[in-house]
């Protein structure tokens, strides 16, 4: 696979990388298997996929246990990322960034990774009763202590943005800009897709101006551009498209063009023998934002592993990235 440098740290991943928490957390909880959870980690990394993201929160704490598994076996091939500042309560998550606790869950997602060191170490969100600059001043001795190599800021979560007017990301670059005061940030993960496009506007350039890295979250649209679903089939309650305003009956039927877009460019690239997907050409739009740019599709299964890492051979045309542009927008009920 394409191998790709993000951050000044000079970070070397697999152009896809694998994003773990559908195995744990969020996602239909029935559908969750470990065995085959496992088989997909290495799978992964049998194809080059080698950047697993994970989190203390998914689970809370299992998905940890479960790439550790994977890493106790074959730690050299991977490339560790996984998160900090969330707790998960009964009924809620809240944020934690005291220097303290921030610490303590290092040692912890060690213990659970099975690993002597984290590659990337993101603050999931910042905590509102803590000066971003305490938490990312923590988080940078925990480079010193050589426990961690690197840090990422996670910018994916409220949509509040949509409904008052503002640039989706707006208090993410002004948190970015002063915890790079502190230490250097290496990579910034913020949802990105063929569907959801905000982070293009003034994220992505941040990042390209100063050499940041940018993991692409959510490049598949929770699944949607993958044309797998289909609209009015549900989802169980613990899943969080049960939820999501572009998961409705109503909006999954209205958004349909964007995957028959998508397959409409599959189809010139593949054959019957070689059969090109609408979330490879999902992926493949995700991958030519930018050099420094790395899906990290979440995936449960070998077969949807093996697919998505396909798509770093995927070269879209320019006709292909015209095509994508000219897509109506995904519609959802804040619109």
């Amino acid at each position: 696979m394409e191998r790709r440098t993000i951050g000044a740290a000079a970070l070397d991943v697999g152009a896809v990388g694998l994003g773990c928490m559908p195995m744990s957390w969020a996602y239909t909880g029935s559908r969750q298997r470990g065995e085959e959870s496992l088989r997909a980690v290495h799978t992964a990394l049998d194809q080059g996929s080698t950047l697993l993201d994970t989190a203390d929160m998914y689970g809370p704490f299992t998905n940890e246990l479960l790439v550790g598994r994977v890493l106790k076996e074959r730690r050299s091939e991977a490339f560790v990322s996984t998160k900090v500042g969330l707790l998960v309560g009964e009924q809620h998550i809240v944020a934690n960034g005291r220097p303290g606790y921030v610490k303590r869950a290092c040692d912890a997602s060690l213990r659970r990774l099975q690993t002597d060191v984290i590659d990337l170490y993101q603050l999931h969100r910042a905590d509102p009763e803590v000066p971003v600059e305490e938490t990312w001043g923590a988080m940078a001795e925990l480079v010193s202590a050589g426990k961690v190599r690197s840090l990422g800021l996670c910018a994916v979560g409220a949509r509040s943005a949509r409904r008052s007017g503002a640039r989706l990301h707006d208090g993410t670059i002004r948190q970015l800009e002063r915890v790079q005061q502190v230490f250097p940030v290496s990579a910034v993960e913020a949802e990105l897709s063929v569907w959801s496009t905000e982070s293009l506007d003034a994220l992505l350039p941040w990042c390209t101006a100063r050499g940041v890295g940018f993991l692409a979250a959510m490049p598949l649209g929770n699944g949607f551009l993958t044309g797998t679903l289909t609209p009015g089939e549900g989802f169980e309650p613990d899943d969080v498209r049960a939820r999501h305003p572009r998961f409705t009956a109503e909006m999954m039927a209205a958004n349909q063009p964007i995957v028959a877009g998508l397959r409409r460019i599959a189809r010139r690239h593949g054959d019957h023998e070689n059969a090109v997907t609408p979330a490879q050409v999902a992926l493949a739009w995700v991958l030519a934002q930018g050099p420094h740019v790395v899906p990290v599709p979440g995936a449960k299964r070998q077969r949807w592993v093996t697919e998505n890492a396909g798509a770093a051979g995927l070269r879209l045309t320019a006709e292909d990235l015209a095509e994508v542009e000219g897509l109506p927008g995904a519609r959802g009920s804040w619109d």
